[in-house]
C-alpha cells in the first residue's frame, strides 16, 4: 500500500498508477493546488478523511463506482471518464464529505450523483453530457415522458430509490444509449422537452 496522510502536500504533481499497490490518501491529508492523475481503478483507491482544495483530478482509465463520500473537494476541475460516481455527503456518513465550487466541464460523467449540495456553485459538462436536476423529488414527472429504449422503466423509475439527498445526476447520452439500447439523437429529443436539465 502506498499512503498519503497526515499531511498538507501543495502544487505537486501526484501520479497513481502502480500496477500492484492500493493508494490510500488520508486520513487528514490536504491537498492544495495539486494535480492528482488517476491511472488505476476504483479498487486500488481509497480517500478517506481528505480535502482537496483548487486541485486538478484527472483520470486516464474509466473511474467506475468510486465513492467521494469521506472527501471534502473545493475549487477542483475534474478531467477523463467517471461512471457511477458519488459526490457530496451520505445521510449515512454526516459532515464526511461535501462539494463546491467544482468545474467538471472537461469531463464526461455517467450515471453520477451528486449528494447534499449547492450546485449551483458546480459546473457540469455540455452535451452530450447531460444532467438532471432534483431526480429524487421528480421521478413520477419524469417517468411521465417516453423515453427511449429501456430508459424510462429501469433509469427513471429508479429515481424513486436512491437517496432523498440526490440534488442532480449527470450521464453520458451515447453510454446510456449503449447501455438501454436507443441512441443519444433520441434521448437529447426528450432532454430538450424537460425543465430542470442542463446540456
Amino acid at each position: 500500500m502506498i499512503q498519503f496522510s497526515d499531511r498538507e502536500i501543495v502544487n505537486e504533481h501526484l501520479v497513481l498508477d502502480s500496477a500492484t499497490e492500493v493508494y490510500y490518501l488520508g486520513h487528514n491529508l490536504t491537498l492544495k493546488n495539486c494535480t492528482l492523475v488517476i491511472r488505476v481503478s476504483a479498487r486500488d483507491l481509497v480517500i478517506a478523511r481528505t480535502r482537496l482544495i483548487d486541485c486538478t483530478i484527472e483520470v486516464k482509465r474509466v473511474l467506475k463506482n468510486f465513492q467521494w463520500r469521506s472527501v471534502h473537494l473545493k475549487g477542483c476541475r475534474f478531467k477523463g471518464r467517471f461512471s457511477g460516481n458519488d459526490f457530496g455527503e451520505r445521510p449515512s456518513f454526516p459532515g464526511e464529505a461535501s462539494i463546491e465550487d467544482c468545474d467538471f466541464t472537461e469531463a464526461s460523467l455517467n450515471g453520477t450523483r451528486f449528494l447534499s449540495c449547492d450546485v449551483r456553485t458546480l459546473r457540469f459538462p455540455r452535451w452530450p453530457c447531460f444532467t438532471l436536476f432534483d431526480p429524487v423529488r421528480r421521478w413520477r414527472e419524469l417517468r411521465a415522458y417516453s423515453w427511449p429504449g429501456d430508459i424510462g422503466p429501469i433509469r427513471i423509475e429508479g429515481f424513486a430509490q436512491a437517496p432523498p439527498s440526490t440534488v442532480a445526476v449527470t450521464y453520458s447520452a451515447p453510454e446510456l444509449a449503449e447501455q438501454y439500447g436507443t441512441t443519444p439523437e433520441a434521448i437529447r429529443a426528450i432532454v430538450e422537452k424537460l425543465d430542470g436539465v442542463f446540456y
